[in-house]
């Protein structure tokens, strides 16, 4: 007859499920924030962002669509109107929003793209004031008067060695940041009835054939030939920075909760910071530094926000 676990045993058990959960958490937002680092790669074998997208989608998708037929299977049939939301969230956020932000990586730095797109929180609570008239706390217009000021200070940094290609870039990847807070906002209430696993392998499935056919139709099918470090890097992009994270993230978030897991990914930016400076030579500053600090600062603050 085995003894029962002491009141310690499970103390350790829960803790070494809780951390087994960061780690998972962390490793999810590092991956998903080399994407910046591999699209920079990409780029220097002279394939343009429309390539870049349409590879990385054409890689991920036998996964999702897999999952998604299991799912077609096990789950009842959507209402209509579902659908059309479907449709309309992938085409917002893994589309659209990645297309631009691809688009804008080819003037900006990988560090300047990560702080730009970690401000997405931000832009869902200022949707969620003029869309949904939710009220505004004296400590979340802190929380992103800090996060901005951390945002326009590496702005103004880069800028003056970038010039107007700064400008452009960094329009590109705001666009990208407001439509992925768009897809955040539309997808909380359909998530509850349609579940995660299911609205993430519909949503990523319409978005590679956004994406695919995009480039069938826009681009001559013999670029689908491209060099061997093209397919590599690609594929690599397809399985460690959109596949593994969208999954890690999710068995993360079932262990240690949404909060602590988005708490976990504010390590997104300072990482793309140091894989740009180990593997693509670009500079860390102490400018950099500052504006990375304020901005998870601001975001920090926002996540502390009891709701």
């Amino acid at each position: 007859m085995s003894a029962s676990l002491s009141p310690d045993s499970h103390a350790i058990t829960a803790r070494r499920l809780f951390l087994v959960g960061l780690l998972m958490a962390l490793t999810g937002s590092v991956l998903f924030s080399a994407k910046a680092i591999v699209v920079k790669l990409l780029y220097r074998h002279q394939v343009d962002a429309m390539t870049v997208l349409a590879f990385r989608m054409l890689f991920s998708l036998p996964v999702f669509a897999a999952i998604a037929l299991i799912q077609m299977r096990t789950q009842p049939p959507l209402a209509n109107s579902d659908r059309g939301r479907l449709i309309l969230l992938g085409l917002l956020g893994y589309y659209l929003s990645s297309y631009l932000d691809f688009l804008g990586l080819r003037y900006i730095s990988a560090g300047l793209e990560r702080l730009i797109l970690f401000l997405t929180p931000s832009f869902v609570l200022l949707m969620s004031v003029f869309l949904l008239k939710k009220r505004v706390t004296l400590i979340e217009w802190a929380a992103l008067a800090i996060c901005y000021g951390g945002t326009v200070l590496v702005f103004i940094h880069d800028a003056r060695s970038g010039g107007a290609n700064v400008l452009v870039g960094g329009a590109f990847v705001l666009a990208s940041a407001v439509f992925y807070g768009m897809y955040l906002l539309f997808s909380g209430e359909l998530v509850q009835r349609v579940g995660t696993m299911r609205l993430v392998s519909y949503v990523m499935c319409i978005s590679a054939a956004a994406s695919i056919g995009q480039f069938l139709l826009l681009r001559s099918p013999a670029l689908l030939l491209q060099s061997s470090e093209v397919y590599g890097l690609s594929l690599l992009n397809a399985v460690f920075c959109t596949v593994l994270p969208v999954f890690i993230t999710m068995m993360a978030i079932a262990r240690i909760g949404a909060p602590t897991a988005s708490l976990a990914g504010m390590i997104g930016p300072v990482s793309t910071l140091f894989m740009a400076a180990w593997l693509l030579n670009e500079p860390i500053t102490g400018i950099q530094l500052l504006g990375t600090v304020l901005v998870l600062a601001g975001i920090y603050l926002l996540s502390r926000k009891k709701t």
